[in-house]
């Protein structure tokens, strides 16, 4: 059985990719906040070090944090929680797990960007800095760990149908938003979900250091 490690794996995006590995069959670690506190650089070492010896053949790096405010109102506290977990602890989790892959002659790893990557918009300074900034990771690790039959990617979303999204916006709002994405709807997160499984799975023999955008063509706009 294939094993896979999905970083905020218990709501949203992460969790219709945890939904959708577990009925393709993969044996799906989402650690709890208590586990792998994506902050805190002890709790990640103390995670990588618990975990030394296992093989994880799939790595999904979801979990995510992002504040919006414009420039001049970004505290040091903001700053660095996003930072930290959106950028630094992907990082570190693949520096602590590439090892056994690379043992095994096998791996897929999916980080997760956002539209926010491809496209700009106002508060979003330090979010998109950072998803600009792991497909940074994802474009070197490709070339890296070609060799060793690891491919690696980006996923970028666009407008998503979370619970998170359900919770900060009202139905008006959501159907405002949907009138400018080309597609006229918001993503499922389930359609997400298809995208990432498919570069993780083995139909997936090729394809990497790609930065993917599932946005209903807003981008593109």
């Amino acid at each position: 059985m294939r094993r896979a490690l999905i970083t905020g794996g218990s709501r949203g995006i992460g969790k219709a990719i945890s939904e959708k590995f577990q009925a393709c069959g993969y044996e799906v670690i989402t650690p709890s906040r208590q586990e792998l506190d994506l902050t805190s650089a002890e709790s990640i070492e103390a995670y990588i070090n618990k975990n030394k010896e296992v093989y994880f053949d799939v790595i999904v790096n979801n979990a995510g944090i992002n504040d919006i405010h414009a420039i001049e109102e970004i505290t040091d506290d903001e700053l660095e929680r996003m930072m930290a977990t959106n950028l630094v602890a992907p990082i570190k989790i693949l520096r602590g797990f590439t090892g056994m892959m690379k043992k095994n002659h096998y791996g897929r790893i999916v980080n997760i960007g956002s539209i926010w990557a491809v496209v700009s918009k106002g508060g979003r300074c330090v979010y998109s800095a950072t998803k600009n900034g792991i497909h940074g990771v994802t474009n070197t690790l490709a070339v890296e760990l070609a060799a060793d039959n690891i491919l690696v990617n980006t996923v970028c979303p666009g407008f998503t149908l979370t619970e998170l999204t359900r919770k900060n916006n009202t139905q008006e709002e959501i159907e405002a938003i949907s009138k400018d994405i080309p597609m006229g709807r918001m993503a499922e997160p389930k359609e997400i979900a298809e995208v990432v499984y498919f570069l993780c799975s083995e139909q997936n023999t090729y394809l990497t250091g790609q930065k993917i955008t599932v946005d209903g063509g807003f981008a593109e706009k």
